[in-house]
C-alpha cells in the first residue's frame, strides 16, 4: 500500500484547526454579545462541534483529489466514442404511408389524394 502524501497526512489537522477558528470567532462574538463567559464557552463548543462535522461531510462529499467522476458515475478524463453521423429525418428507410410523427396527414382525413 502506497505511503500517504504530505496532504493527505495533514487534512484532519487542516479540519480540526479550521472549525476551531470558526469556533473561537463565534465564541467571541457571544461573549462580546452577552458579557457572560459561561454561554460564550457554550456556543465556542457547539460551533466547533457544528463546523466540525459539516466540513468532515463536505470532505467526505469533495473525495479524495483526482478521483473525479461525472453524474453518470462515467470517468470524465475517459476517451469518449466518436459520435455517429446526424440523423436526417427525411431519410427514414421506408415509407410512413401518409401519416406524419404528429399522426395522420389531413388529406387522410378528407378523402385527398389517397383515392377514397
Amino acid at each position: 500500500m502506497a505511503r500517504p502524501s504530505r496532504a493527505d497526512r495533514f487534512r484532519p489537522a487542516e479540519l480540526i484547526g479550521f472549525a476551531l477558528v470558526v469556533a473561537v470567532f463565534v465564541g467571541v462574538v457571544a461573549f462580546i454579545s452577552t458579557r457572560d463567559f459561561t454561554v460564550a464557552v457554550i456556543f465556542l463548543g457547539g460551533a466547533f462541534v457544528v463546523a466540525l462535522v459539516l466540513l468532515a461531510m463536505l470532505a467526505l462529499a469533495a473525495g479524495p483529489i483526482g478521483t473525479e467522476t461525472s453524474l453518470r458515475g462515467e470517468d470524465p478524463a475517459a476517451p469518449r466514442p466518436e459520435p455517429g453521423p446526424p440523423l436526417d429525418p427525411t431519410r427514414d428507410g421506408g415509407s410512413s404511408a401518409g401519416s406524419t410523427a404528429d399522426g395522420p396527414s389531413p388529406d387522410d382525413a378528407t378523402g385527398g389524394p389517397s383515392g377514397r
